[in-house]
């Protein structure tokens, strides 16, 4: 006869084996949905270069590893303004010297780089746009790059700086979030009493004068969300609209040693195609999702290392500058196929673009 005390220890028995079966099984689950990659915390303070990975389990494999044909090259986290969703913040104070900086830019070439893409912070804010100019005009005469861009609030820009360098300038981007002041300031797209549309508009001028394509980038967030653009940008007419979905990464804009909490910035997916659907006659609009933006650029920090941002945080690899193009791009997280998707390429040098100036 089975006794009770029998029965109970041969159910705890199957019970157990059941709870390891299911437990392999979600390991193996997990295992081929992460990838197996390495969690590593960034941090980014001070002047020297924060310790970085090295475990092999954070490597792209040797199959997805692609030329680097377009990057975007953060050189500064300073910036005049305090938007308050920003996603890549003021976390050091630290630039390369200009000839290590053009040292980079060629690796970046020789490994097939196409396009670069200057932005921040605030690239205009480091001597006065001096140092971006010199990179725009080293990328354009020395490089030979088709294309060679830049992204800024537009607050610092002064006409000088077109006479100097527009002739090397492909496109220049302005972040422009609401045609509303009032929104601007809530959202901390300004200055001091400087107004954001007025620089907008002035610089929109400059560019159609100096032959370089005028771009606008927008964060939808819940400040904007319910506003119509149509007019203001059919207006200024950008050879580009690029609307993006306000995004978290942590160590920037949330978490607990970021520098902004943008968590009440956020929006749903839903909210999101709604502004699209209510802007859908815009023909030069480029919608980037949470989705499509998160893995599909190539980005390059102040120390010229990339920047994987698959566990929603920003994960550095070496600096280009001491272990090379080739190596430091493994652990970049790029998402080639997604790059594409968004949009990522397209006629993106000026003498090509054919346009009306």
């Amino acid at each position: 006869m089975v006794t009770s005390s029998q029965l109970s220890s041969t159910f705890a028995a199957m019970l157990m084996k059941i709870r390891s079966i299911v437990s392999n099984l979600l390991t193996s689950v997990l295992m081929l949905v992460s990838g197996s990659r390495a969690k590593q915390t960034l941090v980014t303070t001070g002047t020297s270069p924060p310790k970085t990975h090295s475990k092999e389990e954070k490597k792209i494999s040797d199959s997805q590893l692609t030329t680097p044909s377009s990057v975007n090259y953060h050189f500064t986290r300073q910036c005049n303004y305090k938007c308050g969703f920003c996603f890549h913040t003021a976390k050091t104070s630290f630039v390369l010297p200009i000839d290590e900086a053009k040292k980079g830019l060629r690796l970046l070439k020789e490994a097939g780089m196409e396009k670069i893409n200057f932005s921040g912070g605030e690239p205009f804010v480091h001597q006065r746009g001096d140092f971006l100019g010199l990179l725009v005009k080293y990328c354009k005469e020395d490089l030979k790059l088709p294309s060679v861009s830049i992204v800024s609030n537009g607050s610092l820009i002064k006409e000088t700086w077109f006479q100097k360098y527009g002739d090397y300038l492909d496109i220049l981007a302005i972040s422009c979030d609401s045609f509303d002041e009032e929104t601007n300031k809530a959202i901390g797209r300004s200055q001091g009493r400087k107004s954001h549309l007025d620089n907008l508009h002035k610089v929109r001028n400059w560019c159609r004068e100096y032959k370089v394509a005028f771009k606008i980038n927008s964060v939808v967030n819940t400040f904007n969300v319910e506003e119509d653009m149509s007019e203001r940008i059919s207006v200024l007419n950008p050879v580009r609209w690029k609307v993006f979905q306000c995004l978290l990464i942590e160590g920037e804009n949330a978490g607990e040693n970021s520098l902004r909490e943008a968590e009440k910035f956020v929006i749903s997916d839903q909210q999101f195609q709604d502004f699209l659907d209510r802007h859908k006659s815009i023909k030069c609009l480029v919608p980037e999702s949470n989705q499509k933006m998160k893995d599909s650029y190539l980005i390059l920090d102040e120390y010229m290392r990339f920047l994987d941002c698959r566990e929603g945080r920003k994960d550095p690899s070496k600096s280009i500058l001491d272990v090379g193009v080739e190596e430091a791009i493994k652990f970049s997280g790029f998402d080639e196929k997604m790059f594409r998707i968004r949009g990522g390429k397209y006629v993106w040098s000026k003498a090509e673009m054919k346009l009306d100036w």
